[in-house]
């Protein structure tokens, strides 16, 4: 592979030393590009945009050269995991995903296999590869999934909910069932994970969405305990290089700390908690990543650039940052305030680092 030109991104995420700090976006290959909007329309949907590795090649490294990240993950989707599994998905325009046929008892769970990650998901793994190819060295590349938690919400609510009566109910009425399906979706996440890694993604990210809906206790029960099993299990080491482990769960800043206690490289901030305080609580062990609010990409470029320079002086000198939003960028954001807030993280944060 060619030598890695920019690797800003992997050495904040390991707090070694940065000339400045590193900025990448979750959802930063979406429709607020027309570009991804033109490439979604000749695949045909969603499902077939993830699936045809020339096409999701080309809406990854849309982002690096339209705005200008210091790093590219992988376009996909976190439900192509179940689907390996054996369960119908579909995504109905303006619905999101289904799972026609959700799971509802101990022998749903039962029969759903452990996917050798190579041969159901080998659309993935060609995708990757050819990223890597067409990347050229210019940025790192990340990989990803959903936590055994977010995983499993989809596959028992049938998509999403607002309340998660299912999910809820079973982990109250029928734990050992639940626990079963996470203990099953943990493992099949780490081996997805680790053939991405195999296969030249250069970083990790382990998507928790719906983690913040439980409360404290059941959060370390049904989600915490399996993504540290995830993290146990991964491939730590390659190419020479360590290979960065992010957590972020959506709502669960009141649990930095157990979060950071897992042995993942670097935690995810949404935008409800400072960066000062984040980096009080524990940016002494690990790397922190945010955490923007992503609505103030409405706002004008100046206003942006503002936040830009909170956010950095919160953080303050030293190392362990790599900017990002506090979750994806929305559809409707103009494409000049992505612009504007990649180049304001990038001129701003250089004082930081002197």
């Amino acid at each position: 592979m060619p030598e890695l030109k920019n690797d800003l991104f992997l050495r904040a995420c390991l707090r070694q030393d940065v000339e400045r700090t590193p900025v990448w976006m979750m959802r930063q290959a979406g429709r607020y590009l027309p570009e991804y909007r033109a490439t979604r329309q000749r695949a045909g949907g969603f499902l077939n945009l993830c699936k045809t590795p020339e096409l999701a090649c080309e809406v990854s490294i849309q982002p690096v050269e339209l705005v200008g990240v210091d790093a590219t993950i992988m376009f996909s989707d976190i439900l192509v995991v179940p689907e390996a599994m054996g369960m119908e998905l579909t995504f109905d325009t303006g619905e999101g995903p289904k799972f026609p046929q959700p799971i509802r008892t101990r022998a749903d769970v039962e029969r759903l296999p452990v996917p050798d990650p190579e041969d159901g998901l080998g659309y993935v793994m060609a995708a990757i590869r050819l990223i890597r190819k067409e990347l050229a060295g210019r940025v790192p590349l990340i990989g990803f999934t959903g936590s055994p938690w977010t995983l499993a919400t989809y596959m028992i609510e049938g998509g999403g909910s607002k309340n998660y009566s299912k999910i809820k109910a079973m982990a109250f009425n029928e734990p050992e069932t639940l626990h079963l399906l996470l203990h099953k979706l943990a493992d099949a996440v780490a081996a997805y994970l680790n053939a991405q890694i195999a296969n030249g993604v250069q970083a990790v990210q382990i998507f928790d969405t719906w983690g913040g809906i439980l409360t404290t206790r059941d959060y370390r029960e049904f989600s915490l305990q399996y993504m540290q099993r995830i993290v146990e299990q991964l491939t730590r080491e390659h190419d020479g290089r360590r290979v960065p482990v992010i957590l972020y769960t959506k709502g669960g800043m009141g649990w930095l700390e157990e979060i950071a206690a897992t042995g993942c490289d670097v935690v995810g901030l949404d935008w409800t908690i400072d960066m000062d305080v984040a980096r009080r609580r524990i940016g002494d062990k690990v790397a922190l990543q945010g955490n923007m609010d992503p609505t103030m990409l409405y706002a004008n470029p100046d206003r942006i650039r503002a936040e830009v320079k909170d956010i950095l002086a919160r953080f303050g000198h030293g190392n362990g940052h790599v900017f990002n939003l506090g979750h994806g960028i929305t559809p409707d954001v103009p494409v000049e305030h992505a612009k504007a807030f990649i180049q304001s993280v990038k001129e701003e944060s250089v004082a930081y680092h002197s």
